[in-house]
Order: structure tokens, then sequence, then C-alpha cells
């Protein structure tokens, strides 16, 4: 699955002409390109989707919105070792669970 999910910006540079960022998505953090928003700043809210920052968010919003996907599970299936949950989901062993 693909969703829009918020973030906030740690840190951005400037990378062969596009501003980058490192996004921090509820304590995953993942490297954004910055294309679509280029006013972004630090400490902004994005909501980002396969790799890009395509919206400005409010901060209430990107903690409640970050909240509920926590609580359903989703940032895990987003962020999470897409592998080891595929073979989990088809009923697999990876070799990596934990006893």
């Amino acid at each position: 699955m693909c969703l829009a999910v918020p973030g906030k910006i740690l840190e951005m540079e400037e990378r062969d002409g596009t501003m980058m960022a490192e996004v921090d998505f509820g304590g995953v953090h993942k490297e954004v390109c910055l294309q679509y928003i280029p006013d972004a700043a630090v400490g902004d809210y994005v909501i980002v989707h396969v790799g890009f920052a395509i919206q400005r968010l409010d901060e209430e919003s990107a903690m409640k919105t970050l909240a509920e996907f926590e609580q359903l599970g989703i940032l895990e299936e987003e962020f999470g070792d897409q592998f080891a949950l595929a073979a989990k989901q088809a009923g697999l062993s990876t070799g990596t669970e934990e006893s």
C-alpha cells in the first residue's frame, strides 16, 4: 500500500539542483524530495507520497494522522521491512523473526 504520510522536516540540503530533506514520520526517518514544495522549511510538516513532499500540513493535523496510522498499524506496514511483511502475510518464515 502506498499512502501519503505526514512528516516533519528535520534537515534540508540541495543535491544536484534539487532540494532534499530528512523527514521524521513518527520516529522513522526517510529522505524526501521537496521539488513540489520549494519554499518548505525545517520544522514544517508535509504530506509525503512515494518520496515526494506534495503538500504542507499543520502540526495538529499531522500528529493526529500519525497517531491514527500508528494505532491501525499502518506505519509499520508502510515503513517496516516489506519483504518480512509480505512473507508473514503469505504465511512464510523469513528466518529473521525473533523467538
